[in-house]
């Protein structure tokens, strides 16, 4: 039986239906006891970023082969809990790197051109034609040189932008000037977020890093939430010490609402980069592929984790 967690489903999955059970609850997520119970049984989880998977609810699923993720981060999942259970890990990496680059270079381009402020108060019968700035030849700074930063370079050739970057596992990438992070933040007028959470990166945006930009600079995380430290970001927003943000995570996820929602150079969107029709067929197509390949005891083609190099 193949379990699905969260709001993942397409024709993939219809089709994969055909040849395998599949019990769907898009909530199931949000009840770790019960995941625990319906899990037992199954052969297959499907998950997005919400789902915890625990080495207990690794531990609680004796027939598992396989969890598919639905998205790039993997820091829900316990890859050596389930590496050290025989769980395959699959996921669709880099499958949704385009959308993600085209929301960060779309939202980079409301902060720029104050589009969101432009279209509030022209609706409420305003007609101010305040100046805005342009993207083109302006330095772009990327934080992560991953799959989903080097998505966002290739769309910034057409503006003509210098482009910095910074990731301590990349090497010689065309067009990308790789420096320091501190050297990214203080040269760029735009900084993109692409890190992961992790222990290493988790607030590494604060009151001191970001004290280290241009005041006109503005900054777009569409990596992890975790990263940003949001209080010394807003502090850093109203105070003005840099012109704007756009953040599509959040540290808590859904967030609860609060002084954030009301800070004007801010703009909010919900965890939806990576969320394109075309995306999401593409990564269906690649989970539910491989999950067929493991379920027969065939290797997965986008295995993650230890098991990667056993499944290809």
């Amino acid at each position: 039986m193949i379990l699905i967690s969260e709001d993942v489903w397409g024709t993939p999955f219809q089709r994969l239906e055909g040849s395998f059970p599949i019990v769907r609850n898009d909530d199931l997520w949000n009840d770790p006891e019960a995941l625990k119970k319906e899990i037992a049984s199954a052969t297959a989880l499907v998950v997005r970023n919400r789902t915890k998977v625990t080495a207990e609810i690794i531990a609680a699923a004796p027939k598992l082969k396989v969890i598919a993720r639905a998205g790039v981060g993997l820091d829900n999942i316990d890859i050596k809990a389930a590496d050290a259970a025989g769980v395959v890990v699959v996921a669709g990496l880099g499958a949704n790197a385009v959308s993600v680059g085209e929301l960060t270079v779309g939202l980079a381009l409301a902060l720029l051109r104050n589009i969101p402020a432009h279209d509030e108060a022209t609706r409420a019968g305003g007609w101010v034609r305040t100046p805005g700035r342009e993207l083109s030849g302006l330095t772009w700074g990327l934080l992560g040189c991953g799959a989903t930063g080097l998505a966002t370079a290739k769309l910034l050739q057409g503006f003509g932008c210098t482009i910095l970057g910074f990731d301590p596992y990349a090497k010689n990438l065309s067009g990308v000037e790789l420096t320091t992070f501190e050297d990214v933040l203080k040269r760029s007028d735009v900084v993109s977020i692409h890190m992961p959470s992790t222990p290493e990166t988790n607030g590494v945006i604060n009151a001191q890093t970001l004290a280290l930009m241009k005041p006109e600079a503005i900054i777009v995380n569409v990596g992890r939430g975790e990263v940003i430290n949001e209080v010394d970001l807003m502090t850093a927003l109203k105070a003005k010490k840099i012109a704007g943000a756009a953040l599509d995570v959040r540290a808590q996820e859904p967030p609860v609402v609060g002084d954030m929602e009301n800070i004007s150079n801010l703009i909010l969107t919900p965890h939806v980069a990576g969320i394109t029709s075309q995306s999401q067929l593409r990564i269906n197509e690649i989970l539910s592929s491989n999950i067929a390949l493991v379920l027969q005891s065939k290797p997965a083609t986008h295995a993650v984790g230890a098991l990667k190099e056993s499944s290809n």
